[in-house]
């Protein structure tokens, strides 16, 4: 009898002493604020009728405690994300900085990212043109993507207006070269910009069929 007594005692205790010290703690985090979840759900009368074996009052306290409790882990899992989000945007910009401020790698480092933000954040139609260039010669033309307006020094120098032209590669349009253009010699086709990649990376396999606009 002793045997099988210690036998259960060493399988009950741990469980025993486990459900003390969660009760434990719901406690400790649910007392503070049971009163008020109790009086909220009471005059909402939320909880009217009892379960099972508990009665009404019953009811009402361990649903409180469960409702307490889910709003803390709420609560805490947000702070935990605010917390993650401000340390990890603090982080970037802690890189940034040290990037700007290393010689040679800020010059490199700036440029591309200026080349992005143009890109990808901006709202401005760099490269949304499509347009046929003459190049490498007048006899001669491409399809190339205006970028914007030449810097205004080279225009002043031409005595016209330019324009920045990308001419990618074929077969790697991220290659390329960058013409600078008299608005005058540019012919603005109706085409997208993935239609004019496309035909470029096809060595001219697909050929889209762009509509021809009249020249600027």
């Amino acid at each position: 009898m002793r045997k099988y007594f210690i036998t259960g005692l060493v399988i009950l205790l741990p469980v025993a002493i486990t459900i003390a010290i969660i009760l434990f703690f719901v406690n400790l985090l649910t007392q503070p604020f049971v009163g008020a979840m109790t009086s909220f759900l009471s005059d909402f009368h939320i909880v009217n009728t009892g379960f099972l074996f508990f009665s009404p009052q019953q009811v009402l306290e361990y649903g409180s405690k469960l409702l307490i409790l889910i709003l803390i882990f709420a609560l805490v899992v947000s702070l935990g994300v605010v917390t993650r989000w401000f340390f990890f945007t603090a982080l970037l910009k802690l890189g940034d900085k040290i990037l700007h401020k290393i010689p040679l790698v800020n010059t490199v480092y700036k440029t591309t990212q200026d080349i992005i933000r143009t890109l990808f954040v901006s709202d401005k139609e760099t490269f949304k043109q499509v347009v046929i260039v003459p190049f490498p010669s007048d006899d001669t033309y491409t399809l190339g993507l205006v970028a914007r307006e030449s810097p205004q020094g080279c225009s002043i120098a031409i005595g016209d207006e330019l324009i920045s032209v990308l001419v990618p590669t074929t077969p790697n349009p991220t290659t390329g070269f960058l013409l600078m253009c008299k608005r005058k010699d540019l012919i603005m086709i109706d085409m997208a910009t993935e239609d004019a990649i496309k035909y470029i990376v096809s060595c001219g396999v697909i050929v889209p069929e762009p509509k021809i606009k009249q020249r600027r």
